[in-house]
């Protein structure tokens, strides 16, 4: 209700009723309605000065136009006024106001769960490239220390190599110093020989020209000998002279090597240094990419506190809300209980009034059968704002002279007093015996009412025969659509049957054909393999099985839009569960089907799938999930 700026009343007392309804007797200033201690009276009347209570609010319109100063109230508890208008709830919030609310503070925490969850998601996808980042870094750190090691096994190599070189160099000067030697070893055995050879053809030459004498043959043995010991001194230098020369080819074949083992190992350093700057290049970029990484997770970790400190907030915020809807909830429970109470006290005010009525009622129409006199006139003489005249006297009693005694002057109404008076004139009533001065009235009455009742029972018979025939249409009807609805559903339960039991039989029997109206129907199941028919020699599967067949034969006899199934496979192995999918499937294809289920190959062919799911709080929620 819409309320304009302006002076808003006080508090409106409901307009009091009397027996026969006092709010309903035109307007009234609210003045009048109310009573009390002077004190609040006072106070009460200063508030309600300008207020009139009116019956509806077409009248508090009415009178507002008429006297724009005044405030009408209805019974309902509407305020109508020249420049404002409010409505009989209260002014506390109404539920739909607090679900509003509520709703607001649910969207905005879902809102801010979806902030958490993106923040949260580039936490992750920040830790994931700081790991990786880590991982390069390691991994460069790893390359580096195998550079490191490969370059210090190449200088050593570089080093044994040079060792190796400068011994061949010294051991190939050595052999150089030895073959020169021999060399001139050679050159003076060369010498000596050529020597002993001109020495030799000397004195070979000088032999015959001496005396007839024996030439001395020490000489000759000498120079022989010598002879001998110089081509042995040539070839010992000559084998000395080669052996030194394989000596020099085989170091300088191995100085050969050698240089290119030390030409290789200076081609590997320089690789080796090449790499090492790489690895070094490669180092400083992975250094400088975690750094990054760092300061980028250093973002993050803030964005992630800034992230925890909204959701705290948007927690408390929630645990605010939530406590504000409890106690909304609670107050709401206590306005309805007390409204219902206020209903329960209206609703035994309405009966005991109807009673009320029906009682004034029923004494009017005694007292108009029984004396003849109207209620006006009876209220009129004998109602309780009359006095009561004195009462006969009782016997043996003597009544005073005076006449202005209280015993012989009307008294006041007092409704024990006049209910004891009743009882006792009843009495003497009944002493008296029944005296019938009207009996020509009542009969006349009595006539009238045996015709009224005589026409009521004729229509009452007319109506008996109506409904009679009514009742036979519809058993006609309910016969031929249970007739028809038990031959489709037969049908149907006999095709349903063999498929979820291949080999067996099935059929539905009605129990007493000739009586469709009052007939049942049995079941009569017979699996393959087995001779019995009754439903309580078959085993769980298979009567929940039956079961299912029955179900799924009305649905295809009379189809619906949807169906609901609460765990009907829960007692089913995988074949049978298997077959009952299939036939899910062709009932999926017509209608829609809502099933409670916690077998997985039944929820394999769902659309979609529904969990309730209880949080720590102690709240459902609903999770859906759609598969196709």
């Amino acid at each position: 209700a819409a309320q304009s700026d302006g002076p808003v009343p006080g508090p409106v007392p409901s307009p009091a009723r009397g027996p026969q309804g006092a709010a309903s007797c035109g307007p009234r200033p609210a003045l009048e309605l109310v009573d009390g201690p002077a004190p609040v009276v006072d106070a009460v009347r200063t508030l309600l000065r300008d207020i009139v209570v009116v019956a509806t609010l077409e009248d508090a319109e009415e009178l507002v136009a008429e006297r724009p100063g005044a405030v009408a109230v209805t019974a309902e508890g509407d305020l109508l006024g020249a420049h404002f208008a409010q409505g009989g709830s209260g002014g506390a919030p109404s539920l739909l106001e607090v679900q509003a609310a509520v709703d607001e503070a649910t969207a905005e925490l879902a809102d801010l769960d979806a902030r958490c969850a993106v923040l949260q998601a580039a936490q992750h996808d920040a830790a994931a490239r700081r790991a990786e980042c880590a991982a390069r870094v390691e991994e460069q750190a790893a390359l580096r220390s195998a550079a490191d090691r490969e370059k210090s096994q190449v200088a050593q190599a570089l080093g044994r190599l040079a060792g190796q070189a400068r011994a061949a160099a010294d051991e190939a000067g050595r052999t150089a110093a030895a073959v020169a030697r021999a060399e001139e070893a050679l050159a003076r055995a060369g010498e000596e020989a050529e020597e002993l050879a001109e020495r030799l053809a000397v004195a070979e030459e000088a032999a015959p020209g001496e005396g007839a004498g024996e030439p001395d043959t020490s000489v000759r043995d000498r120079l022989v000998a010598d002879g001998a010991n110089a081509r042995q001194t040539e070839m010992e230098a000559r084998l000395q002279v080669r052996t030194h020369e394989e000596r020099v080819k085989a170091l300088a074949g191995r100085a050969d090597g050698l240089d290119r083992a030390a030409r290789a190992e200076r081609e590997a350093r320089a690789r080796a240094e090449q790499r090492r700057l790489r690895l070094q290049h490669e180092a400083r970029v992975a250094a400088a990419v975690a750094s990054g990484a760092r300061q980028l997770l250093a973002h993050v970790e803030v964005s992630l506190v800034r992230a925890d400190e909204e959701r705290r907030h948007a927690e408390e915020a929630k645990a605010a809300r939530e406590r504000e809807l409890v106690a909304e909830r609670n107050r709401g429970r206590e306005v309805k209980s007390e409204l219902d109470k206020l209903t329960d006290s209206v609703h035994k005010g309405e009966v005991l009034g109807a009673e009320k009525r029906l009682r004034i009622e029923q004494l009017e129409a005694r007292a108009l059968e029984e004396l003849g006199v109207e209620p006006a006139a009876l209220v009129a003489e004998y109602g309780p704002d009359q006095p009561v005249p004195p009462s006969p006297p009782a016997e043996g009693e003597e009544l005073p002279e005076d006449p202005d005694h209280p015993r012989n002057r009307p008294a006041s109404y007092v409704r024990t007093e006049q209910e004891k008076r009743l009882r006792a004139a009843e009495r003497a009533y009944q002493q008296l015996g029944k005296v019938n001065p009207l009996a020509l009235e009542e009969f006349a009455a009595l006539e009238e009412r045996h015709q009224f009742l005589s026409e009521q029972l004729e229509d009452l018979k007319k109506t008996r025969s109506d409904l009679l025939q009514v009742v036979k249409d519809v058993d006609k009807r309910v016969e031929e659509v249970f007739t028809e609805a038990y031959r489709d559903t037969a049908r149907e339960f006999e095709g349903v049957f063999s498929r979820l039991f291949p080999g067996g039989e099935g059929r539905l029997v009605l129990t007493d054909p000739d009586d469709m109206l009052a007939t049942g129907v049995d079941v009569e199941a017979r699996p393959p393999g087995k001779k019995v028919k009754r439903l309580s020699l078959l085993s769980g599967g298979e009567r929940s099985l039956t079961a299912v067949a029955l179900l799924v034969a009305i649905f295809k006899a009379r189809p619906s839009p949807f169906y609901v199934m609460d765990e009907v496979e829960a007692a089913l192995d995988d074949t049978n569960l298997q077959r009952l999918i299939g036939i899910m499937r062709e009932l999926q294809e017509s209608s829609q089907l809502i099933v409670i289920t916690h077998q997985k190959r039944t929820m394999e062919v769902a659309d979609a799938l529904y969990g309730v799911s209880m949080q720590g709080d102690g709240v459902s929620k609903v999770i859906s999930q759609r598969l196709r």
